[in-house]
């Protein structure tokens, strides 16, 4: 079990795969077999537009697609073809698409039918880089392929796809960084690092053919990808895949298609919280990743849900999962991200030396090699011995379990004094009337940085007096926290800025406030 192929390999084929289900417009279900067969006909067809120097192994093709069977089958073909998949947000602006193209050096980008003709910013990025464009959709039980922008080289078809098989050192994926504090990093991820995760998280959850999950993440992410999908995949259960993420569909498509359990980021599991179904139907876990998810957060679930909720701790350059929180009976800990799954967890400090909180490292099979083109990097975030440093800081406790008390690089620091902003989230969330919460640094030009958060109010209380929210905010986080960690300024906002995954960007809450400091009337 070394490569996406594997999926294909476990004697499923009778099995449902993929739901599309019924609040998309063209509900589709399709078998282990069916899909299989899908991709090879895709992969026969993109071959027969493409010129066969496309599918030199290693070459990169984009994908920008939103969450579909479309996604599904482009994206495994792709790899089936020792090709490396691009997947890329469709919301980018042209400005993006041609960093993202021009770093990948993509041979071509697969975009849904109709975006040539309205010169979406994706075709306009592809066109200044000759990057070919291919329009793809699901339509009677195939899919339709054509070429509708021409790359550099302009002869077509020879490239025969049978036979094709990828290998374990292939990439498959490629995908960049935030880029949250300077230019977004290339990570590329093999087959074996991908199918390593993919195991991994099917022994952490016990996944079986029995599950099905639905799936809200988006899947040009590494979380929706390589846990919503490839792992649901490859354990034989199902992946139902809505286009987006909706509170007002979620429950009932998640009972419609009798799904047991779902991975989301706090934002998503929050919204959820504030439209339960009637009936709560029967969850077999709910899993949280991406971003810290605060205790209070975790205890409303469990008991709306009456699920349990397993924290997971994640990044990129792993090939999504770290550690998790188990099922049970084992512990569940709210505030820690759990136990390492498959992977090596050493704290570590600058020097590399082992400490009891420091920099969480890790080692393991699913571990990228490096980033793309960019030696300065891999130098400063592999050890000499070959741990890769995450940029989080954390501890274990007396069990093992890691808890992380901060982004090192998002650790305010007020005069010196380091401060978690994720123990101060925690105490914000706690407050009876707020939705959401994060705290964050701005400038300051005594300390250096002083702690501010921003909240939303539950609905409920969205039409109070804000100055008088931020004084019981800040007297109720008096309370449980040292004068220094209590927020000086607590915004009271509609919605928290986010990054395209939908988490809350810190980076962004602190950008707005400076801003703000700057020029009162400036919204954050």
């Amino acid at each position: 079990m070394s490569t996406l192929f594997s999926i294909f390999e476990r004697n499923n084929n009778d099995r449902t795969a993929v739901v599309i289900p019924s609040s998309t417009p063209d509900p589709t279900e399709l078998s282990f077999s069916q899909l299989l067969r899908a991709i090879d006909d895709f992969s026969v067809k993109l071959a027969s537009v493409l010129p066969a120097s496309t599918f030199q192994p290693g070459n990169v093709l984009s994908l920008a697609y939103p969450n579909s069977l479309e996604f599904t089958i482009a994206f495994l073909a792709t790899g089936f073809l020792r090709l490396t998949s691009a997947p890329l947000n469709a919301a980018y602006t042209e400005d993006e698409f041609k960093f993202y193209l021009d770093d990948s050096k993509s041979q071509a980008i697969i975009v849904p039918q109709g975006a040539t003709e309205q010169n979406s910013p994706v075709v306009r990025a592809a066109k200044s880089f000759g990057v070919a464009v291919v329009e793809i959709q699901w339509s009677n039980k195939q899919l339709e392929v054509q070429l509708t922008v021409p790359g550099k080289d302009k002869s077509k078809g020879g490239f025969n796809t049978r036979n094709i098989r990828p290998q374990p050192d292939d990439v498959a994926l490629l995908l960049h960084t935030s880029g949250t504090t300077g230019r977004p990093k290339g990570v590329p991820l093999s087959h074996l690092n991908i199918a390593t995760t993919m195991q991994n998280i099917i022994n952490t959850y016990d996944l079986s053919p029995s599950d099905r999950t639905y799936l809200v993440m988006p899947l040009f992410h590494v979380h929706g990808l390589v846990c919503g999908l490839l792992a649901t995949l490859l354990s034989g259960g199902s992946a139902v895949i809505p286009q987006k993420f909706s509170a007002q569909v979620f429950w009932k498509d998640f009972v419609e298609t009798q799904c047991n359990w779902y991975t989301a980021v706090p934002t998503m599991h929050q919204i959820l919280l504030l439209h339960p179904p009637q009936h709560i139907p029967k969850i077999r876990f709910i899993r949280s990743c991406s971003s810290s998810l605060a205790p209070p957060t975790f205890h409303a679930l469990e008991e709306t849900f009456k699920a349990p909720v397993l924290e997971a701790y994640a990044m990129t350059e792993a090939a999504h999962q770290m550690t998790s929180n188990p099922l049970p009976p084992a512990a569940r800990k709210p505030g820690s991200v759990g136990l390492g799954q498959g992977v090596e967890i050493a704290i570590l400090d600058k020097d590399g030396k082992h400490v009891e909180e420091g920099e969480v490292c890790i080692k393991g099979a699913n571990v990228t090699k490096g980033y793309l083109n960019n030696p300065s990097a891999n130098k400063s975030s592999f050890t000499a011995d070959g741990w890769f440093r995450t940029g989080d800081q954390g501890k274990k406790d007396k069990d093992g379990y890691l808890i992380l008390t901060g982004r090192i690089k998002e650790l305010i620091n007020r005069g010196g004094e380091k401060i978690s902003p994720l123990e101060i989230d925690g105490i914000l969330l706690a407050h009876p009337k707020v939705g959401e919460a994060v705290c964050f640094g701005v400038e300051d030009e005594m300390y250096g940085q002083e702690v501010h958060a921003a909240v939303v109010l539950k609905k409920e209380y969205q039409n109070e007096d804000h100055k008088q929210i931020e004084k019981e905010v800040q007297e109720f986080a008096a309370k449980k926290l040292a004068k220094f960690k209590v927020p000086k300024r607590v915004y009271v906002v509609t919605e928290m800025q986010k990054t395209a995954t939908g988490k809350v960007s810190r980076v962004k809450m602190s950008e707005a406030a400076n801003k703000k400091l700057k020029s009162p009337k400036a919204k954050l």
